[in-house]
């Protein structure tokens, strides 16, 4: 698909951002700024609806990511952040705030995801992690 560089995130229909060119099984895109969540007919072995979300960069669309998660982990599985071992060595009482929103795109009635800082995303898992990535 060759990607509208007029358009915003918001005049963009379901089946366009259907067609996204999906990522390399766990390639790594670096950082965006929000991510779509695209709801599936698929289900999920867990009984629920399997989703794939599509990375942004402004108003850029820049892939999908999954196609198998049942869930969303926002700051990872256990809430703490991405490394947060290395970076704490137990589970920390206080992590770094971040500004979390949704908000729902006009034309494709989607669910964007963003916050006040870069995110990155974790494997194309049964499990989807979000990330927000630290200021410096």
């Amino acid at each position: 698909m060759i990607i509208d560089m007029k358009k915003t995130l918001g005049q963009y229909t379901r089946k366009e951002l259907e067609l996204i060119p999906a990522r390399e099984w766990n390639e790594d895109i670096g950082e965006f700024n929000s991510l779509i969540i695209l709801p599936l007919r698929r289900i999920h072995d867990s009984g629920f609806r399997c989703m794939d979300f599509i990375a942004c960069d402004g108003e850029r669309p820049i892939a999908r990511l999954s196609g198998c998660s049942d869930v969303i982990h926002i700051e990872g599985i256990s809430g703490a952040g991405k490394d947060w071992f290395d970076k704490y060595k137990q589970l920390p009482n206080n992590i770094p705030r971040r500004d979390w929103s949704i908000d729902c795109l006009k034309k494709s009635g989607l669910l964007r995801i963003f916050c006040n800082s870069k995110l990155i995303c974790g494997n194309a898992l049964s499990s989807f992690e979000l990330f927000s990535v630290e200021r410096k």
